[in-house]
């Protein structure tokens, strides 16, 4: 039983193994295809591979490039902003002293005509009373000591106040203030001329704070300390205008100008600047400094004598009854009268305005030789002034046309340059 059990499994067995053999001999065989890649292909893959990583590259240099050109232009606009906010503040500046110096011209103005009025008005009162009193002497013999204390003491008053009036000279510190008031609403339209054109650079900015500070200097405010003589030794020009500089910048902000090389410049124009140039210094500025010095020797007689004819009076007043004779009377009576007329002449007729006028003709004068000289003594002519601007701003100063400037070169008389003065 045992021996046919193992032998049908060994049967079963061999079976197996046999139909097992048989159908792995009758798998049919696969052919595996060796795919090849040639150099070509490889080359033409690496160059996309490479195409992309360069395109990627270049997109983000692009992009890095634009993000600084637009930070550059960024820090551009924010320093023009920035130089455009300094001129507005300057501007606010300039527009305070304006109001600043239009008010102390007024109020200054009002001090000369109503000290004058009032002196005059002290001074003719003290007369009357003096003869009045003299009239009292000869009638009853006691003199009235009432309108001879009264008129000794108005005298005086009158010599102090005149002795105040012609040290300061009211009349000339009110044409100060009104010169100042002038070039600062000058200053200001120049100002907002920038800023409308919206080219403002640093160098701009330095130039107008430094002429608000040379303003301030030629035109104080203060009564004391600072203030200006009014009876100097030597007769110089206003100057409200700082130094003069090379301006390194003129080329860029103006810019080249193709259809003229020249900037407009040429041998003619200069040759006008030159005359004009000679015609301001030996003419106009002498005669303006003749005239100021007759001003001022003038205004000095009249300063002095105001004072000396009222305290003369003062004296004549004090003396009256004590001294016999008639000469008390004749001071205190002809001096006073005198003195009225004296400061009439000297602050109704405004003296010292009329020299602080005149020496600021010189300086007008002044700053333009020195604006021609130093467009005449740049020898790249790009960082002059353009020409024909500059030909046109001169002329227009002395009261010329373009065509009477080019006349007034080329003519052989000696006359002045300005039309206007």
């Amino acid at each position: 039983m045992a021996t046919c059990v193992i032998h049908s499994r060994v049967s079963s067995f061999w079976c197996l193994s046999t139909r097992s053999i048989a159908a792995t001999m009758n798998v049919p065989k696969i052919h595996v295809t060796k795919i090849t890649t040639t150099p070509s292909s490889l080359a033409a893959d690496l160059d996309y591979l490479n195409n992309f990583t360069s395109s990627t590259t270049t997109t983000t240099t692009k992009h890095y490039t634009n993000n600084n050109n637009y930070s550059n232009n960024s820090t551009t606009l924010t320093q023009k902003s920035m130089e455009i906010v300094k001129l507005h503040l300057i501007m606010e500046i300039v527009s305070d002293r304006l109001e600043m110096h239009k008010n102390v011209a007024a109020q200054r103005d009002n001090w000369n005509h109503l000290l004058l009025t009032s002196v005059n008005m002290i001074t003719l009162s003290a007369s009357t009373m003096l003869a009045l009193a003299a009239t009292s002497t000869t009638s009853s013999g006691a003199p009235l000591m009432a309108l001879k204390v009264s008129s000794t003491i108005l005298f005086m008053a009158a010599t102090g106040i005149l002795a105040v009036m012609n040290k300061f000279q009211p009349s000339q510190l009110a044409e100060e203030q009104r010169n100042a008031a002038r070039l600062f609403k000058q200053l200001n339209g120049e100002l907002r001329t920038k800023v409308s054109l919206g080219n403002a650079n640093e160098f701009e900015v330095t130039e107008a704070m430094e002429r608000v500070l040379a303003l301030d200097k030629a035109y104080p405010l203060p009564l004391l300390g600072t203030v200006l003589d009014k009876f100097p030794h030597k007769i110089e020009p206003a100057v409200w205008w700082p130094q003069r500089k090379k301006k390194h910048h003129w080329k860029e902000e103006v810019g080249d100008n193709k259809n003229n090389s020249n900037n407009g410049w040429d041998s003619r124009l200069e040759g006008e600047m030159k005359a004009i140039v000679k015609a301001v210094r030996k003419k106009d500025m002498a005669e303006y400094t003749r005239l100021s010095r007759k001003a001022l020797n003038l205004n000095k007689v009249l300063a002095v004598s105001g004072p000396l004819l009222t305290g003369l009076a003062a004296i004549g007043s004090a003396c009256l009854g004590c001294v016999n004779g008639s000469w008390p009377v004749m001071f205190g009576v002809v001096g006073g009268a005198l003195a009225c007329v004296v400061n009439t002449v000297e602050h109704g007729g405004q003296v010292g305005m009329v020299f602080e006028l005149y020496r600021s003709l010189i300086g007008f004068f002044k700053l333009m030789e020195e604006s021609i000289q130093q467009n005449l003594r740049e020898k790249d002519l790009h960082r002059r002034e353009n020409g024909e601007l500059f030909e046109i701003k001169v002329a227009l100063q002395l009261g010329k046309s373009l065509e009477e400037l080019s006349q007034f070169s080329s003519s052989t008389q000696n006359d002045f340059a300005s039309k206007l003065f």
